[in-house]
C-alpha cells in the first residue's frame, strides 16, 4: 500500500513514524531523492493503513506492506522516489507473488478517510511495468445502477456513500475529472472489473 507522508521532509517523517506516541507505523520510507529506509520487517505488522477494506480483506493492516513516500501530495513525486519505488515493488510482489491489483494506495481502501498518495501520483508509470492496474475502458458504458457492484469486483467495497466512492477512483484514474457519475466513469470502473477483479478464486482473501 502507497502512502505520501505530508510531512515537512524524510527526517520528520521517520522521526514521527518512529514515535511511539503517534501509533503509526510503515515498512518503509522513501526520500525525496530516492533513499530507501526499512522501518519494519516485511513479514511484521505495521500500523498503517487504518480502518478500511480492500475487496474481501477488512484488516488491511495484518494483509499489507506499508510504504511511505516523502512528499506533501501537492507536488509531483521525484524521479528517483519512482525508480526506488519501482526496484522494491518488483521485489516485494515477487517475494509475496502479490498480483498488481492488489498494490493499492490508501484512498482506494479507505475512500473519505484518506487521500494519498494523492492525485499527482503516477499509477499509469507503474502499470506501464506491471507493477499496479489500468483500466481498458470498456466499449459500452453499463448502466450507472451497476457502479458499486463494478468498483467492488475492482477492490472497491468501502462502505461509503457513492460521490465518495466516485471520487477515490477519480483520485487514481481519471484525476481532473469533475462532475456526477458519467460514462467514462462507468466505462473505467467496467474495464477494472472485468481485467482486475481482485477476488479471483486462486488470489481470494
Amino acid at each position: 500500500m502507497l502512502h505520501y507522508t505530508a510531512m515537512a521532509d524524510t527526517a520528520a517523517a521517520r522521526d514521527w513514524l518512529c514515535d511511539p506516541a503517534s501509533q503509526v507505523s510503515a515498512h518503509y520510507l522513501i526520500s525525496a531523492t530516492g533513499r530507501l529506509i526499512q522501518m519494519v520487517d516485511e513479514g511484521a505488522r505495521a500500523w498503517h493503513a487504518g480502518a478500511g477494506r480492500w475487496g474481501a480483506v477488512t484488516d488491511v493492516n495484518s494483509r499489507s506492506i506499508g510504504i511511505e513516500i516523502t512528499n506533501s501530495g501537492a507536488q509531483p513525486f521525484t524521479e528517483p522516489q519512482m525508480a526506488c519505488l519501482e526496484a522494491m515493488l518488483r521485489r516485494i510482489t515477487a517475494r509475496w507473488q502479490i498480483p498488481p491489483e492488489r498494490v493499492i494506495g490508501h484512498s482506494d481502501m479507505a475512500p473519505g478517510r484518506k487521500s494519498d498518495p494523492g492525485r499527482r501520483f503516477d499509477w499509469r508509470r507503474l502499470a506501464r511495468r506491471g507493477l499496479a492496474v489500468w483500466p481498458a475502458p470498456a466499449a459500452a458504458a453499463p448502466d450507472r445502477m451497476q457502479f458499486r457492484e463494478l468498483a467492488a469486483a475492482a477492490g472497491y467495497t468501502a462502505e461509503v456513500a457513492e460521490d465518495i466512492l466516485l471520487d477515490a477512483l477519480r483520485a487514481r484514474f481519471r484525476p481532473w475529472a469533475t462532475g456526477p457519475l458519467g460514462p467514462e466513469d462507468m466505462a473505467l470502473v467496467a474495464g477494472l472489473a472485468a481485467r482486475f477483479p481482485v477476488d479471483r478464486s486462486r488470489l481470494s482473501a
